[in-house]
């Protein structure tokens, strides 16, 4: 069976760029990533090759990879212009062979926002997401949808219905904060992305501050794992805040210790 492992986000050294950030986390015993790609340039093929080899140097993987692109979704994948959606499909193309030369088999995806006037139909939603994830598994990329406040997919009841027109032709990324920021009670969330949850974002809150290193607040992570050990979740756990959100580098050590002793 496979185990769940602990890793970390590059997005947790923001804005410190890519390879920097990768020598950092790897040097404070970190070898599993999700790697933040934050603008056109990174996506070069020399650059990622040299992404790689930092990472295979020190025997470490990357698992997922996040789109800059993300605050744009509405606009590039989830409108009724047909031609721009053809356009944003090959455009995550590139997300898609970045992945490839990283080693990953994850993309993240947002979605597209709640507060935009002209929401397409929800089944148009689910219809447009189907063809991405269909067109990532050409690569060998899963693209999964993660629940993000103030998206569409920030509503369990959204999740549940997407996962129930969709069946087998999705998966979902659980982000903790994400769901404590909606108002949302995040095991509710967790719930309805079932057996196509296949990645988690762990991080901490309070009922003060929703977005902690794991430790730093009153998440039950025996609670968490219960409920996806039921679901037959293997995925792996990916600690996901922001720099502002803790102060020395060391804590990200402590947390890693947090996450490992739950699992």
């Amino acid at each position: 069976m496979k185990m769940m492992r602990s890793g970390i986000s590059t997005a947790c050294l923001y804005p410190m760029e890519l390879e920097k950030a990768l020598p950092v986390l790897i040097s404070m015993d970190f070898h599993l990533f999700e790697v933040f790609i934050n603008t056109f340039s990174e996506m070069k093929r020399d650059y990622v090759r040299e992404l790689k080899r930092i990472a295979d140097s020190s025997g470490s993987s990357i698992k997922s990879v996040h789109p800059f692109t993300s605050g744009f979704e509405s606009f590039l994948l989830f409108s009724d212009y047909e031609r721009r959606f053809q356009d944003g499909l090959d455009f995550y193309k590139r997300y898609f062979e970045t992945a490839n030369l990283l080693g990953a088999d994850i993309l993240v995806l947002h979605g597209q926002r709640t507060e935009k006037k002209d929401l397409i139909p929800e089944e148009s939603y689910f219809e447009h997401y189907a063809r991405l994830f269909e067109l990532g598994k050409t690569f060998g990329v899963t693209v999964a949808q993660e629940n993000v406040n103030l998206f569409r997919s920030e509503d369990p009841a959204f999740i549940r219905r997407m996962r129930e027109y969709l069946k087998d032709s999705c998966a979902f990324v659980f982000d903790v904060k994400q769901s404590v920021r909606a108002g949302k009670d995040p095991f509710v969330m967790c719930a309805a992305m079932g057996d196509r949850l296949v990645h988690v974002h762990v991080n901490d809150n309070t009922p003060g501050a929703d977005c902690l290193l794991p430790g730093s607040g009153n998440m039950d992570y025996a609670a968490l794992k219960k409920q996806l050990d039921g679901f037959g979740f293997t995925g792996d756990f990916i600690i996901e805040v922001y720099r502002r959100n803790f102060g020395r580098l060391e804590e990200l050590e402590d947390a890693k210790k947090t996450v490992e002793q739950f699992l």
